[in-house]
């Protein structure tokens, strides 16, 4: 049983975590509502489901934690350190993670939780376990090169989409993402629930977002040379990466079909999504009438329009690099969007226009480094720098994606932009609550997309 004292110092220790998405709300109560023993003895550890209750009233949230314990923490996981009483989280351990390793190998059940492997995969055993990078909204752990096994820390009942996109890729052998491997399974609240899954290790591959920026800033060096002209051009891999985004989608019509999108459904979505993120950020409040109008035009068109399951929040840092081609990662959607709305059918423009606006977030986001992007006050060669890069991506990525889809996606240009700018909202919003020092990137091009549509 976890005690009183321990849960209290979990209410201080869970808002500074980066996966902890209530930022700002402050804690009322957390409370364990559902546990699994995952090893005892030294260390020992639980796999907890914890109810977080707030001071404000508002609805609760649950988050997963593998609490470990040991009698004297070592100086390596003083980090993660839960208190004074030798809690800490036990996913950076070693010996612990690999006793989730070992249990997906088995196919084995503690209590509430399943440890499936998927059917054929080959789950190896017997390697050391390391967190990978800073911590996101969710965390891996890596087992040599071999197998990533992600740990879903924010849970709600339901499928998870991560869970179900691949289980559909993998029945179409796709090779546009890491094969699925295994799934930890089991039930929250009395629902179906995922809390984990494992991929192949995707080795010796680059994030798609530190190559962008590296591309930036080999033309920032270039004082006299353009875009085509710097060694780290990206506008090759943007091309490929256009093409590995359009496959995918291919598959996951051919896995799960298609369907209808009715336009005047879509734009009331996009408006509703903006009328509720003007109270949390008053800046869009001068933007929210250009930004209806927009969402209006979509409304307009005729219908309706084909939709499928997408990955729905596909970037740059959702990409890997290999040394044979583009893979895709974390489908689960838009972190802060309910499960549900998350598992819909939608545009396949919707991915499209999330890379989009993750090419213009790059530019913009190495101009940042420079000056504040939204003061006005900037180097206007670096701006124009910056904005031939990304118009340069952007074209390449487009023309990729309709070299390998049906759908050309600059034949739909009403829809395309209101997609983007229903990104842009949403990404106003998640820096304003989550880093705010990088909300003025998503407003910036907020201001410029309107700008470009008043003067088409």
């Amino acid at each position: 049983m976890t005690s009183a004292e321990t849960l209290r110092q979990l209410a201080e220790w869970l808002p500074e975590r980066r996966w902890f998405a209530a930022k700002g709300r402050p804690i009322g109560r957390v409370s364990v509502v559902q546990s699994a023993r995952l090893r005892t003895g030294e260390p020992s550890a639980e796999l907890l489901v914890l109810a977080v209750e707030f001071a404000d009233a508002g609805p609760p949230e649950r988050y997963q934690l593998l609490l470990g314990h040991r009698a004297e923490l070592p100086v390596e996981l003083e980090h993660v350190a839960i208190g004074p009483d030798g809690h800490y989280d036990g996913l950076w351990d070693p010996e612990l993670s690999a006793e989730l390793l070992g249990a997906l190998a088995g196919g084995e059940r503690r209590d509430w939780l399943r440890f499936v492997p998927e059917p054929g995969a080959e789950i190896p055993t017997g390697l050391p376990g390391r967190v990978l990078g800073v911590e996101q909204s969710n965390s891996s752990v890596a087992f040599g090169d071999a197998l990533l096994l992600k740990l879903f820390r924010r849970l709600a009942p339901g499928v998870n989409p991560d869970l179900e996109l691949h289980r559909a890729l993998r029945s179409v052998g796709s090779g546009e993402v890491a094969e699925l491997l295994g799934a930890l399974e089991g039930s929250l609240a009395g629902e179906p629930a995922v809390f984990g899954i494992a991929q192949a290790f995707a080795a010796n591959s680059a994030d798609g977002w530190a190559m962008a920026l590296i591309s930036i800033r080999d033309l920032f060096a270039e004082g006299d040379l353009r875009a085509d002209e710097v060694g780290g051009d990206f506008s090759g891999e943007a091309f490929r990466l256009g093409q590995t985004v359009a496959v995918m989608h291919g598959e996951l019509t051919r896995a799960l079909g298609t369907t209808e999108l009715d336009p005047v459904d879509a734009a009331r979505g996009m408006a509703r999504r903006l009328a509720l993120s003007v109270p949390a950020v008053p800046e869009l409040a001068e933007l929210a009438e250009p930004l209806r109008a927009a969402f209006d035009a979509v409304a307009e068109l005729p219908g309706p329009l084909p939709a499928q399951r997408v990955h729905g929040d596909l970037h740059l840092g959702q990409t890997l690099r290999t040394p044979t081609g583009w893979l895709l990662i974390d489908f689960e959607g838009e972190p802060a969007r309910p499960l549900e709305d998350r598992r819909r059918p939608d545009s396949a423009l919707r991915d499209v226009a999330g890379m989009l606006r993750s090419f213009d977030y790059a530019a913009y986001h190495q101009l940042a480094d420079w000056f504040e992007v939204e003061s006005g006050e900037s180097d206007n060669q670096l701006v124009w720098r910056a904005e031939e890069w990304a118009t340069r991506n952007r074209d390449a990525f487009l023309d990729g994606y309709a070299d390998k889809a049906e759908l050309n996606p600059r034949d739909h240009p009403v829809l395309l932009h209101a997609l983007e700018l229903d990104k842009a909202v949403y990404e106003v919003v998640y820096e304003t609550r989550h880093r705010p020092t990088w909300v003025g990137v998503p407003l910036r091009s907020l201001r410029r997309l309107l700008s470009a549509e008043e003067h088409r």
